[in-house]
């Protein structure tokens, strides 16, 4: 099939896991036609305003902002920050002119992809999450295709326009071979001949899994005699981690921690088992890397949408959960288990597998020529 060249927008934004999704359907979008002209529209103090020009795309910002959940002043602002972005948005469609616009959820997505609706201009969104979110709810109505990345989405969306896509990640998560296994333990200065896991709490860090491991430190690290710990605690919290470090002394030996992994990858093929949050991102990675893993949904996101993520997995026993709630007793001693049983790994690993969906940047990119004018 010959790939012509396309006008785009993509809008959304505001956290990591729409970001990301949005910038590996652009690289292929441009891997398919170089030619393709791609414009991003964000909102004005999110993190795409930062990420997106740092991976070498323009990006328009709109003063588009989320409705708070307690009363507060600028909820007032809200109407009027809807109507200039919606006027904002017209002005940039028509000046660009884009074949199709689509829409990765967030903020900025709802008036850019309502304004394209009112223009005529064919719209494409992508839900990453199993519980779909308020603005791809409100735009999937006239959306031409609606790409998910879990099934039974038909309460959400018209059945007729949903492709079960999933969600694009970066390329570089893979099953690890033992050669990758090997430049891993080195990355890392690990043993080989120990078991690993993995936590990892986000850019900003996860203050239930950090809790979760200083419990578990301050008790004497009971059951991970055998384990190494490589902890990814977040920039937000690496102050605090590093006072408790310090005070925790030789107890801590088999532990590294960082505020971030630079070699995700890599981070992957060391660990046996990895504990993380749910987000729809992380999700679609460790089916991607065939990981073991223990889940603790964020309960402070729209509508729990990463115990929906979660239970998608664990319905088919491709991963363990464990409540936020009960984290700080139960997580790490879940953890220690897991990882000295070789048979249940070999068993999330092979069902977890089962559900990678790698084309997903490709599936998308097909349907986006299909629609576009």
């Amino acid at each position: 099939m010959e790939y012509r060249k396309l006008r785009v927008i993509i809008s959304g934004g505001g956290t990591g896991g729409h970001i990301f999704p949005a910038l590996s359907i652009a690289e292929k979008l441009r891997e398919l036609n170089p030619e393709t002209e791609i414009l991003f529209v964000g909102a004005e103090g999110r993190m795409e305003m930062e990420k997106v020009p740092a991976a070498g795309y323009r990006i328009v910002g709109l003063p588009m902002a989320g409705l708070q959940r307690r009363l507060t002043l600028s909820n007032l602002a809200l109407p009027f920050k809807v109507l200039k972005s919606i006027r904002m948005a017209k002005k940039i469609l028509k000046e660009f002119r884009p074949d199709i616009a689509i829409g990765v959820g967030g903020y900025a997505s709802a008036p850019l992809l309502w304004a394209a609706g009112r223009l005529s201009i064919p719209t494409l969104i992508q839900e990453q999450n199993g519980y779909a979110g308020l603005t791809n709810k409100i735009v999937g109505k006239k959306a031409g295709s609606i790409c998910v990345a879990y099934e039974n989405m038909e309460k959400f969306f018209p059945a007729d326009r949903i492709v079960l896509t999933g969600n694009p990640i970066r390329k570089e998560i893979v099953p690890a071979d033992e050669a990758m296994k090997a430049e891993a333990m080195k990355f890392y200065g690990l043993d080989p001949l120990k078991k690993h896991i993995f936590i990892v709490g986000g850019s900003l860090g996860s203050g239930t899994l950090n809790d979760a491991m200083k419990k578990w430190i301050t008790d004497g690290c009971p059951g991970g005699e055998d384990a190494e710990v490589i902890w990814q605690c977040g920039k937000y919290y690496k102050p605090q981690i590093d006072g408790f470090m310090k005070e925790a002394g030789n107890i801590v030996a088999g532990i590294q921690y960082s505020d971030f992994i630079k070699r995700m990858d890599l981070a992957y093929a060391a660990a046996d088992v990895v504990i993380s949050r749910s987000g729809a991102s992380s999700v679609s990675e460790l089916c991607a890397a065939h990981k073991a893993v223990i889940f603790v949904p964020s309960p402070n996101v729209a509508e729990d949408h990463q115990t929906h993520n979660a239970m998608a997995l664990v319905n088919k026993d491709a991963a363990v959960m464990v409540k936020d709630a009960d984290a700080a007793e139960s997580l790490m001693r879940e953890a220690c288990r897991l990882v000295t049983d070789s048979s249940r790994i070999a068993e999330l690993e092979k069902n977890i597998a089962l559900l990678a969906r790698t084309d997903a940047a490709m599936d998308i990119a097909k349907e986006v020529y299909r629609i576009a004018r």
